[in-house]
């Protein structure tokens, strides 16, 4: 396999791209003007940024004035960060985002803005990770790999349609906002990417009486979605405190969000 060529770094540092960190780099200016205006950041802001990188992202936010704070697993591009900024306008966390709380950075409910370019290899784990301290954020815009955002957005019905989906409209208004060609990175990636907007309810459309039980509806019947759900959810049924109206003889990618909090509730009871 050809070594990935090193990526010269304003500062004389000469990086090369990680795989295994899933490292892309943009660097695009259109693209990244249109980034930062989706995000709209302002000095009263409180933003954190996943994997800032070389800073592509990073230099016009802090250009914005809001409180800014990084995190960032590479420790080369930590050092870099480190140099290139000061700490008074940055603060550069070295740390794995997937083992990171959020809380530690002390935001007031609904107030943090999380912005990034994920790892396409961890996105997944990132988005479920930080659902866990919704309460604590505003709003988050990610670029992330296209077809995620197909199966973020995707309704009942549609091909890309499935648990991840689900979970965050249960959480989250979520919103396409556009696309991002390979040629905008480097090294260029094989896949599309895409940018989307993640804004955690402050009340909730629907309801469920218990999101964990919601949470192992969708799993269990998106495990097994080619049966129906009287089959795939069989085990769980058993243990219905009041009957469903939805008709369980249908398969998983069929069925609404209303209709999974329906059957979560009945398993759950008054």
């Amino acid at each position: 396999m050809k070594p990935l060529n090193p990526i010269k770094l304003k500062n004389g540092y000469a990086h090369i791209p990680r795989k295994r960190f899933g490292q892309n780099f943009l660097h695009d200016e259109k693209v990244i003007d249109q980034i930062i205006a989706a995000i709209a950041p302002s000095p009263n802001d409180h933003l954190l940024e996943i994997g800032p990188g070389q800073g592509a992202l990073t230099e016009p936010l802090i250009d914005s004035k809001s409180k800014l704070d990084c995190v960032e697993i590479d420790q080369d591009l930590v050092k870099f960060l480190n140099e290139r900024y000061c700490s008074s306008v940055l603060n550069v966390i070295e740390k794995d985002i997937l083992k990171f709380d959020i809380k530690i950075l002390d935001p007031q409910p609904k107030s943090l803005r999380v912005v990034g370019n994920l790892p396409y290899n961890i996105s997944t784990p990132v988005l479920f990770h930080l659902l866990k301290s919704h309460e604590l954020i505003s709003d988050m815009t990610f670029m992330l790999q296209l077809e995620v955002v197909q199966r973020i957005t995707a309704r009942a019905g549609e091909k890309n349609y499935g648990r991840l989906g689900l979970m965050l409209q249960y959480h989250c208004e979520v919103e396409h906002l556009f696309n991002v060609p390979s040629t905008a990175f480097t090294p260029a990636p094989k896949v599309g990417s895409a940018i989307v907007r993640l804004k955690p309810y402050k009340k909730k459309p629907i309801e469920a009486k218990d999101p964990k039980i919601l949470e192992t509806v969708i799993r269990t019947a998106f495990n097994q979605r080619r049966k129906t759900l009287r089959n795939s959810l069989k085990a769980l049924l058993r243990e219905s405190k009041k009957p469903s109206s939805v008709d369980l003889s249908l398969r998983p990618e069929t069925l609404s969000l209303e209709d999974y909090v329906e059957i979560s509730n009945a398993l759950t009871g008054d």
